[in-house]
């Protein structure tokens, strides 16, 4: 099921679909690196590989990637414009290979307290969000923050 509507005063399109993401928005920029291939898309719409989302902390941590199978990848952080970049095959690799031991498993409950960080990632249609990092999701979240950190802009 597809609901699309757009907003013109931010031209932005929102869509609702599973296993595919909405253009991103008109301002954002979108670069590709000079070594790298992009696979080709008939519909306009990139399937998406995984998605992080941190969330919380006394800062109000909102930061979020996600990235397609074509090697794309859409960031944004709490108060910045969402930006669109290519990772490099290098990049591409060392994700998949985590992405290869990655189990996903169950969510976990809010520990009492503040200051708490809460990661959600999604891959191959399974969602859970953790409080601590399970061993096999931290080579994919350091990963993902790294990116992060190299494409998105700052905070």
């Amino acid at each position: 099921m597809r609901i699309s509507r757009i907003v013109p005063s931010a031209a932005l399109v929102l869509a609702v679909s599973g296993g595919t993401a909405p253009p991103v928005a008109a301002d954002a920029q979108v670069s590709r690196p000079a070594n790298h291939q992009v696979s080709a898309q008939s519909n306009g719409h990139e399937k998406v590989l995984v998605r992080l989302r941190e969330t919380g902390g006394f800062a109000g941590l909102d930061d979020r990637v996600t990235v397609y199978t074509n090697g794309c990848a859409r960031f944004s952080r709490r108060q910045t414009p969402a930006v669109k970049r290519c990772l490099t095959r290098g990049e591409m690799r060392e994700l998949r290979g985590g992405l290869k031991r990655l189990r996903v498993g169950c969510s976990e409950k809010q520990p009492q307290g503040a200051d708490f960080i809460k990661y959600t990632l999604t891959y191959r249609g399974h969602s859970a969000g953790r409080y601590t990092l399970p061993r096999t999701w931290g080579p994919v979240v350091r990963q993902l923050e790294k990116i992060l950190q190299k494409y998105a802009v700052p905070a």
